[in-house]
């Protein structure tokens, strides 16, 4: 959760294909959006999407 007075909290990013959460980030939470990026997946071997999901 972020502290008083910080707009920033970690969210994970989720791989689409296989499920798993690879990635650790911080977002600003003011953003109205769901974070969408293309990461790679060591699972799949391969650049897939990657959705942010909460802890």
């Amino acid at each position: 959760m972020a502290k008083k007075g910080q707009a920033r909290e970690y969210v994970f990013l989720e791989c689409t294909v296989c499920g798993r959460r690879n990635y650790r980030t911080s977002k600003n939470m003011k953003a109205g959006y769901k974070l969408e990026l293309k990461k790679y997946c060591r699972w799949d071997r391969q650049h897939t999407v990657h959705k942010e999901r909460k802890k």
